[in-house]
């Protein structure tokens, strides 16, 4: 979806659920073993990336797959979250001036050199509103202006107001080479990058096959592919069925998938290697166009003081999750802290009844509630990736609001459907859609702005307090300003625009390899072991 939404939703940072970590050192793939060179690597994705344009869509699918073609021009050290080497090897951020000097000998993949002059039209081309990037604003700040000095290596953007995590935005942000940015239609399915890998075989919906590069030396922290035990080949297998990963894992016909609840259980217990990440899970979005019936904060506010989060939390997670804490928790996290626990609707169920009945919404003899004589029904839509934890959720959730007096159609959608619903304006009232990120500036366009289609605020958010917020902490450098970012989300949180409940630990399994999935798999980390 429109966010690296990993595992579980958009991502727009880093996959939505991916994990940074390693393994126990037991078992088939786990750790102790040797390390053999080439091979092929066979990656389980629970989603079809769609059109491969990696600055069209912050999908978690296409987000996962973009890493092995493309490089941003920084990295994020997983550990401590200071910023490393990636296109650039240096780099400063000063007022609204960031500079950039490039990497010696960085090449496409068909041998063009990658200019500071086409990193800056790969910029321009982001921060142009008319192209519709899901990343100005998040990976770029609006109105940002880049030129190129070819002659010097170097690439400076001017930003029209100071932007306090500029530098983890271009950490996340795939450059493409000349051939993709001459014909955008190429990229639908192909690959014009500079990364460790190319796409060589495209079969949507079943495959992609990707091949080493040679000569690769400019990977986050100077990550080269000359490093022994990268795969020769990667194959990325569309696998929705998340029991069929697991069984495809276990029998070695796949070397790594991200897989939940009960499965992860079987999988545990075969002592594969293991990643590990924290992320959001449950996020509650309401659709708050004018003429849905959650465009009333009323409504809103019913809504969520109907569902008991702390229920929905543990069906979610299969039990192994926790409450939310912040709305930017993808690690490395930029502000970590606590904005949602004290600013989270308490479940009332009668306060909600009484809400509706303020509102207008009187309850019939069948249950149902109606206004000015149309029902309240809602459309509630969720991704279909969140394994039996999340149909059971659903079901719980809808449960409660027909309790209300609400008739709810509910739908689980593939992550390229329910993209296209709610960024397209489509027909939604409710939303489950798990925005993982790791800075909280990013999630800007997301509570605020024009709304979708316009904009990348799919749910249409008007929150004047949390706007004003945001205006004056954009001021303040980096971590200096988190107390006010986590006071701007708890502003939302308390009004109802956005409900994080659950926070769930997401882990990607390995057998015969190891890796890191600092939000997404890094292609450079993977190391293939000797069975």
């Amino acid at each position: 979806m429109k966010l690296t939404a990993t595992a579980l939703g958009l991502c727009v940072t880093s996959a939505l659920l991916a994990g940074c970590g390693g393994g126990d050192g037991s078992g088939p793939g786990g750790g102790g073993g040797d390390v053999v060179d080439g091979g092929t690597f066979t990656m389980s994705l629970s989603q079809d990336p769609g059109n491969l344009d990696p600055q069209m869509s912050a999908g978690s699918a296409l987000f996962t797959v973009t890493q092995f073609a493309y490089d941003s021009l920084l990295s994020v050290n997983p550990d401590d979250g200071e910023i490393q080497s990636a296109l650039a090897k240096e780099w400063s951020a000063e007022g609204t001036t960031v500079s950039l000097t490039l990497a010696d000998g960085v090449t496409c993949a068909d041998g063009t050199e990658m200019t500071p002059s086409l990193v800056a039209d790969n910029l321009n081309f982001v921060a142009d509103p008319k192209n519709q990037s899901p990343f100005l604003g998040t990976f770029l700040p609006a109105e940002a202006k880049a030129t190129g000095d070819d002659a010097a290596g170097t690439v400076t953007i001017e930003l029209a107001a100071p932007a306090p995590f500029v530098l983890n935005g271009l950490a996340s942000l795939p450059m493409v080479c000349p051939s993709g940015l001459e014909d955008r239609k190429s990229l639908a399915q192909g690959t014009s990058g500079t990364g460790p890998y190319e796409l060589t075989e495209a079969a949507p919906g079943e495959s992609y096959t990707y091949t080493i590069r040679d000569g690769y030396t400019w990977g986050p922290d100077g990550a080269t592919t000359d490093t022994e035990g990268l795969p020769d080949e990667v194959v990325i297998k569309i696998t929705e069925n998340e029991t069929t990963a697991a069984n495809l894992l276990l029998s070695g016909e796949i070397n790594a998938a991200q897989v939940l609840g009960p499965d992860a259980k079987r999988l545990q217990g075969a002592k594969l290697f293991e990643a590990t990440t924290s992320g959001i899970i449950g996020e509650q979005w309401y659709n708050q166009a004018e003429g849905r019936v959650t465009s009333d904060p009323a409504v809103r506010m019913a809504l969520t003081q109907a569902v008991d989060l702390d229920e929905l939390q543990k069906v979610l997670t299969s039990g192994t999750g926790g409450p939310a804490t912040t709305l930017a928790v993808s690690e490395p996290t930029s502000c970590p802290g606590d904005s949602a626990s004290g600013s989270l609707p308490a479940h009332d169920p009668d306060a909600a009844a009484d809400l509706l009945e303020q509102a207008g919404w009187t309850e019939g003899d069948d249950g149902i509630r109606t206004k000015d004589g149309k029902p309240l029904e809602l459309v509630f839509i969720y991704q279909n990736n969140t394994g039996a934890g999340g149909a059971a959720a659903s079901e719980l959730a809808v449960q409660q609001w027909k309790e209300l007096g609400a008739k709810v159609t509910a739908t689980a959608q593939n992550e390229t459907t329910l993209t296209g619903t709610i960024f397209g304006a489509g027909d939604w009232d409710i939303s489950w859609v798990s925005l993982n990120v790791n800075a909280p500036d990013q999630l800007v366009p997301f509570l605020s702005g024009p709304a979708a289609p316009d904009g990348t605020n799919f749910a249409a958010i008007k929150n004047d307090e949390y706007d004003a917020a945001v205006k004056d902490v954009m001021s303040v450098p980096g971590v200096e300003g988190c107390d006010a970012w986590l006071e701007a989300e708890s502003t939302l949180i308390a009004n109802a625009d956005i409900v994080p409940f659950a926070n769930s630990s997401v882990t990607t399994f390995g057998n015969g390899a190891e890796f890191q999935t600092p939000g997404n798999l890094v292609p450079t980390s993977i190391r293939m072991m000797a069975k």
